[in-house]
């Protein structure tokens, strides 16, 4: 039988009618669906056609995560302590340097705190494990120390990484790789209970951009993700503690960026929260005419509201302040604001 694929029309508009349905508990609703097929025409049909099992993943309100409810955006901000980093390498590889930026970018608004160790940039080459240890564990476990008061994610490929930084403080795991990179990351995510962030990306970072091809990139990310959950889920990872990434930049064309953007509602449908992380990527220059990666800010704010509109819960951003402004304003416009 083939596959159909359920993408909601979201819309955020206070006039709403009684029989919209609200996305996962969050900001948007819809009550039109957009039917996809490999080889046939979409099809617009009511949202009341949907079968209850996509209903449910559709609507079901997201587990709080790390401490954090994804009933609003949340903002994870990157803290790259990595000397080749595409657009902050070298800034922040020194620990006081990493500390100081840290809570700089809580105090500008980020919700979660986004540590790297090894850049994952197009051409970027493997870390040594005991190397990225070294440079992430340690500012982890001195932002614990010094009271740092919002959540930290390990933004790692390996379970020995991810290991030593849950135990250095850190409570979420995202994974570049969807843990296929280093498959016993399974179980550091299902032993530790931490949530883990699955991200699509065709191909290692060496060689990601080269000729990355697809069928269809929409459906195609879509069937990975949900390949990876299931496998999560097989292991005892619950799929409340999976977040679902569809891997702007990695092994994709500006063209495969841009159809992943326009159709983000579309992963909804995994019944997980999503995360966008788009800061400063390469097609926003391409696209926007902004060829130094610090100018990319504006291009950045606009797929994050991009985003929002289609209900993305976590954005992952360097530029936290700004994003955090845009949000506000956004957050206002849509939902009231309160002096």
């Amino acid at each position: 039988m083939e596959k159909i694929y359920y993408r909601p029309l979201l819309r955020t508009d206070a006039a709403r009618p009684e029989t919209a349905l609200t996305l996962a508990g969050g900001w948007c609703w819809f009550d039109e669906v957009e039917l996809m097929r490999r080889d046939a025409e979409p099809e617009i049909v009511p949202a009341s056609h949907l079968p209850e099992e996509m209903i449910e993943r559709l609507c079901a309100p997201r587990t709080p995560l790390a401490g954090l409810t994804m009933d609003a955006p949340r903002i994870m901000g990157i803290l790259n302590v990595t000397p080749d980093s595409f657009s902050d390498g070298g800034r922040f590889d020194v620990e006081d340097a990493a500390i100081e930026r840290a809570f700089a970018l809580r105090q500008m608004g980020a919700d979660i705190l986004d540590i790297g160790g090894e850049s994952t940039r197009p051409g970027a080459t493997e870390v040594d494990e005991d190397e990225e240890i070294a440079r992430t564990a340690p500012v982890i476990a001195a932002l614990r120390d010094a009271d740092f008061d919002a959540p930290i994610s390990i933004d790692t490929r390996k379970s020995l990484v991810a290991d030593q930084a849950l135990e250095a403080g850190a409570a979420m795991l995202n994974d570049v790789s969807a843990m296929e990179f280093d498959p016993a990351m399974v179980e550091v995510a299902q032993v530790s209970g931490a949530p883990i962030c699955l991200m699509h990306a065709q191909g290692l970072p060496e060689t990601m951009q080269d000729d990355p091809r697809y069928t269809d990139v929409l459906l195609d990310v879509y069937d990975y993700l949900e390949d990876r959950i299931a496998l999560a889920e097989d292991y005892g990872i619950a799929r409340e503690a999976i977040i679902a990434d569809p891997g702007i930049g990695f092994g994709k064309t500006v063209q495969h960026n841009l159809a992943l953007i326009r159709g983000l509602s579309l992963f909804h449908g995994l019944g997980c929260p999503l995360l966008l992380g788009v800061s400063r990527k390469r097609f926003i220059g391409t696209v926007g005419g902004a060829e130094d990666t610090d100018s990319r800010m504006p291009g950045t704010l606009a797929v994050t509201l991009a985003g929002l509109d289609q209900g993305v819960q976590i954005h992952r951003v360097h530029d936290v302040a700004e994003i955090a402004q845009g949000i506000r304003l956004w957050d206002a416009i849509t939902r009231g604001f309160e002096e």
